[in-house]
């Protein structure tokens, strides 16, 4: 059987097939869209549009051209629509995209942020997804400088980082992981109030079977007792023809307490669910199974392979209930999702499956009833199950089944085997945990910079008062003493935006101390030596 066996191993994913059923997973999705769902989108379209592009309230430009203002609101719109697809891309391309440029977005990327975090499921492709974002924001910050350099300019960019896409996207994935979390709880509640019914149901079978082996053991032999001998009585030739008769009446009522008898045993050992028929459900009956489920309005096809070979009726009541299950399955699980049943004779076994592309949203894991009724009937019949996820998503169930009978008549487990209790995983118990605490590691850092920052003292400040006494011809040691040391004001780059320096000089700069902050510049002071002289001496405003 090595053979069909190496089918049920997973292959790797066609590059041709992924995008069509990444296409049609997301057609299928579009055409589920909820008015409410729309509403949503369109609000947080008009949301961005007002805080990135007009008026800009968080940081844009409302001077641009009205032509820049309709590009720049389109591209903002189709980024953030773009994230229902691609979230990973688009936080990259709005990273970009907002801090390459002077026009805002900050609002952009915290909704990207947010989004990639909530939908990016494995914590590789986040982890890559995060570092790639702050690669490109390092980029673009130094493509666009916001005139801050050194310590506190890097300081500035991690911050923005943290603050705008870090905090957002660990929040996000907070958030994703606790739902998953509510959703399994609320699943496993579900699971247990099955398993009482499924308990309290055995227990009442159980009691019904017990009454019924009692009164089948006591009153059934004593009723047979009494039409024995009756019966008996009936041919002594010394009873009169009025005895004889009452001896007739007495096996009769015996006779009839038998058949009432049956009829209440048949009561208490019926099930409450018939059992299916096995002369029915057969291989050959897959057929009008899938017919049955095509009219219901799923997409599912059939395909068959190799000479029918005579199945013992377990085996091929097995296939069917393969099938059974792996169509009901798809219709409750991925609804929309296009099917495929295969059954294939191989030259060792029969090998049926069941496969579905993915569902629009990814249910949470189910306590599996079906299944593991499912593992078991094909475990009696001497064949080998598979369930899982095959690597192009959607679901796969697949089956290997004799052609013979080779299940043991005595293999079945008993009732009374306790089930060992499932503990929580750790993934599971600490959901979420990690990206709350990281996302308030991010908070706590960027405010404990800022504190350290802001009792640091400026001491490389220049006043008036010192700057009109200093006279160009001075001698250099005379003005460099005079010139205030420490440590550097926190405005980053103090020779952005000024004249060159003249030439064979070298020049020292300092920060004014009277600031005008509405023209949204910093005033610097320049003093320029040559020759151990002071030669130039000049003021500029640094732009922000």
């Amino acid at each position: 059987m090595t053979s069909v066996v190496q089918r049920l191993r997973l292959d790797p994913p066609g590059l041709r097939g992924a995008p069509a059923a990444f296409l049609r997973e997301h057609a299928d999705r579009l055409t589920r869209v909820t008015p409410w769902r729309v509403g949503r989108e369109v609000l947080a379209v008009l949301v961005v549009l007002l805080l990135d592009v007009f008026p800009g309230w968080l940081g844009g430009d409302p001077d641009l051209p009205p032509w820049v203002l309709l590009a720049l609101g389109a591209g903002y719109a189709a980024l953030y629509l773009s994230r229902l697809m691609f979230p990973a891309l688009a936080l990259l391309a709005g990273t970009w995209s907002v801090f390459s440029t002077q026009h805002g977005g900050v609002a952009l990327v915290v909704m990207l942020s947010y989004a990639a975090g909530y939908r990016i499921i494995p914590w590789q492709r986040a982890l890559l997804t995060a570092v790639l974002a702050l690669a490109l924001h390092m980029l673009a910050w130094d493509v666009s400088t916001p005139g801050l350099s050194g310590l506190f300019g890097s300081w500035v960019m991690l911050t923005v980082y943290g603050m705008v896409v870090a905090l957002p996207f660990l929040v996000g994935r907070y958030v994703a992981q606790r739902n998953a979390l509510v959703a399994a709880l609320q699943e496993r509640e579900e699971r247990v109030v099955r398993e009482r019914r499924m308990v309290s149901r055995q227990v009442r079978l159980r009691e019904r079977n017990r009454i019924a082996q009692d009164m089948h053991d006591s009153l059934g032999h004593r009723l047979s007792l009494i039409s024995v001998h009756a019966g008996a009585l009936s041919l002594d030739g010394g009873l009169g023809e009025h005895q004889r008769e009452a001896v007739q009446v007495l096996r009769s009522a015996a006779l009839t307490a038998m058949e009432e008898l049956r009829g209440v045993i048949g009561v208490l050992r019926r099930d409450e669910e018939p059992e299916e028929d096995p002369v029915r459900r057969t291989v050959d009956a897959i057929d009008e199974l899938v017919d049955g489920t095509r009219r219901a309005g799923v997409r599912v096809s059939l395909v068959r392979g190799g000479q029918p070979v005579a199945l013992p009726a377990k085996v091929s009541h097995a296939a069917y209930r393969i099938a059974q299950e792996g169509l009901t399955n798809a219709s409750k699980h991925a609804p929309g999702a296009s099917v495929q049943v295969t059954v294939k004779y191989e030259p060792d076994a029969l090998v049926v499956e069941v496969r579905n592309n993915a569902p629009r949203v990814k249910p949470p894991r189910g306590a599996g009833f079906g299944l593991v009724g499912l593992g078991e009937r094909v475990r009696l019949a001497g064949g080998m199950l598979h369930v899982g996820e095959p690597p192009t998503g959607g679901f796969r169930i697949a089956a290997v089944l004799p052609y013979e009978d080779t299940a043991a008549p005595g293999d079945e487990p008993a009732d009374e085997e306790p089930a060992a209790a499932a503990k929580p995983s750790g993934i599971r118990k600490w959901a979420g945990v990690g990206s709350i605490v990281l996302a308030g590691a991010v908070v706590v850092v960027v405010v404990g910079g800022y504190t350290w920052l802001g009792i640091q003292p400026a001491t490389k400040v220049v006043d008036q008062r010192l700057y009109e006494s200093i006279e160009v011809g001075q001698d250099e040691a005379e003005v460099v003493a005079r010139l205030p040391g420490g440590a550097e004001p926190p405005v980053g780059d103090v020779k952005s935006h000024a004249l060159p320096e003249p030439p064979g000089a070298e020049c020292v700069y300092r920060v004014a101390d009277e600031q005008t902050y509405s023209s949204r510049a910093t005033k610097v002071v320049r003093f320029c030596f040559a020759d151990g002289k002071l030669i130039e001496k000049k003021t500029h405003l640094q732009r922000m």
